[in-house]
């Protein structure tokens, strides 16, 4: 398969011309046919890896894979908007008035019972959980150490979180705690992937601030920020806060001396059902861990186990695409920063330890005549399906002369190498609302090197502690109107999209790099696509 990917990467156009020179736009046509030869590929040896990893598609025949290459195929004409690009979310894509609730709208092509799933999972979604015992049987089960007492505290309005402001608390950004493997016996278990990494022996997997009555929260989050200037070509010059974190006030003694401390910021909620429906082989066709085609972007997929069939599966969701699932996704969740137990994850303590004894000597939230866990499967079917159909919103202004040049330049200086504008989800989804969606999500869903700047030092599984996955791009442009504020990153360092781009490094310093040499009326234009996604 390698050699086979190598020989049409060097390959020449159909008419005997020579494939383009390595400019950005150049390159990223050359990504595509990697894309096209997985598509067409199956004629080819049946594929002996887990249906997680596959790497051709066996849910599309020849008329479709010739339908999905043609769609997806990067544009080269920037003179008007592409052909159902207004509707970047597919046939769900949210067609309401611009408001606070732009990321809580439901798919605009679910049925109508489907919407009261909906409308029950957004309960769930909202509900504030209480410590045990309590009167309000069902909703006790809370911490006894945790993050927030419901999801949307963290997912603000479904949205992005944001950064502790002064007295404003950490409630949308928590501290991962993780330690790389010490022995062979450890180093084995993650490249068996096992396990990800290793927690803290007394804090766990993340830092909890707060906790039940009786018991005293793990510590607080500090951040300093040192401000930096970054001159641009046309001597603009913009003011960046590169952060640092401690813990202050552990409550049960220091962390050990080998955990790190890796910020991360709720990410927008919105598309999510889409991007668990792109298939793998269309994800891994943009792999090129070796960089064999010379671009200097070597994306590469987390690859991760399954934790309810054993497989090895794709890793497409959180920082460091370390999740392969949504449900997987909610149940982490739901024990690591609410302290509540799910079938996926029955930790009644949530991320209590053995070392915190009074913690795990606490009461838990199980009802038998509901289960086992304090979140039965009804729980979690009603949180995973509210959290699959969220919509993305329609495109705003996208036929604007301003907006398609900024399109322009968003491909030419390379910003598609890494955040892939389309792809086209696999038929047979579990809900057809997911099904065969031509989706506009902007990324890859790969892991990237970042550079020394943004790298937080911890290993997630095969990403290393520079290594961060592409987010995608759409919705960003609501970010201020759903939120509040504009702080991107997984650190909620960048407070504009300028300086999210000046932040970005090592795969990605050729791109800011052309950013910032170009002139102000192209840095303009590019920041206006990006807001009318």
């Amino acid at each position: 398969m390698r050699r086979l990917l190598e020989f049409v990467r060097r390959s020449r156009r159909a008419d005997g011309s020579p494939l383009p020179e390595k400019t950005p736009a150049g390159l990223a046509r050359r990504r595509c046919v990697v894309l096209v030869f997985a598509l067409a590929s199956s004629a080819m040896a049946g594929d002996l890896q887990p249906a997680g990893l596959a790497t051709k598609r066996t849910d599309l025949n020849a008329k479709d894979q010739a339908r999905v290459i043609a769609v997806t195929r990067p544009t080269m004409d920037f003179s008007r908007p592409e052909q159902f690009e207004l509707m970047q979310g597919g046939a769900g894509t949210s067609r309401k008035d611009v408001s606070r609730d732009s990321f809580s709208q439901s798919s605009a092509n679910i049925t109508f019972e489907e919407e009261g799933d909906f409308k029950l999972g957004n309960a769930l979604f909202r509900k504030n959980w209480v410590s045990s015992p309590s009167s309000t049987q069902a909703s006790d089960g809370l911490g006894p150490l945790f993050n927030e007492r419901a999801c949307q505290n963290c997912h603000l309005k479904d949205g992005r979180g944001r950064p502790p402001q002064g007295d404003a608390g950490t409630t949308s950004m928590f501290l991962r705690l993780a330690r790389e493997a010490s022995n062979a016996e450890e180093r084995a278990a993650i490249a068996e992937h096992k396990v990800l990494n290793f927690p803290d022996p007394v804090y766990g997997t993340q830092l909890q601030e707060l906790a039940v009555p009786g018991l005293r929260g793990e510590g607080g989050m500090h951040v300093d920020y040192q401000e930096r200037k970054a001159e641009l070509t046309d001597g603009t010059v913009i003011s960046l806060r590169k952060p640092s974190y401690s813990v202050v006030d552990p409550a049960y003694g220091p962390l050990d001396p080998r955990t790190t401390l890796s910020p991360r910021l709720t990410p927008p909620m919105i598309g999510l059902g889409l991007i668990e429906q792109i298939a793998p082989a269309d994800i891994l066709a943009h792999a090129d861990p070796d960089d064999r085609d010379g671009d200097g972007i070597s994306g590469r997929p987390n690859i991760v186990r399954d934790s309810l069939s054993g497989e090895l599966t794709l890793g497409r969701f959180g920082w460091k695409a370390q999740t392969a699932s949504i449900r997987q996704q909610a149940a982490d969740a739901f024990a690591g920063d609410i302290g509540i137990s799910t079938p996926e994850e029955p930790k009644h303590w949530g991320d209590c330890t053995a070392a915190e004894a009074k913690c795990i000597a606490m009461p838990n939230g199980v009802q038998q005549r509901l289960g086992p866990v304090e979140a039965p499967p009804p729980v979690m079917d009603l949180v995973t399906f509210y959290s699959q159909n969220l919509a993305v919103p329609a495109r705003r202004d996208l036929d604007t002369p301003q907006v398609l040049i900024g399109k322009k330049i968003f491909y030419e200086i390379g910003c598609i190498a890494c955040h892939t504008p389309k792809f086209v989800t696999r038929r047979g989804t579990a809900h057809k609302a997911q099904a065969f969606q031509l989706i506009w999500p902007y990324s890859d869903f790969l892991l990237h090197d970042m550079g020394p700047d943004l790298a937080d030092g911890q290993a997630v599984g095969d990403a290393t502690g520079n290594e961060w996955r592409t987010p995608p791009l759409w919705g960003i442009g609501l970010t201020e109107t759903v939120n509040g504020n504009s702080f991107f990153l997984h650190d909620g360092r960048a407070r504009s999209l300028t300086e999210a781009i000046l932040w970005h490094g090592g795969e990605a310093q050729k791109a800011r790099d052309r950013f910032a040499a170009a002139n102000a009326a192209d840095r303009n234009a590019l920041l206006k696509f990006l807001e009318a996604l």
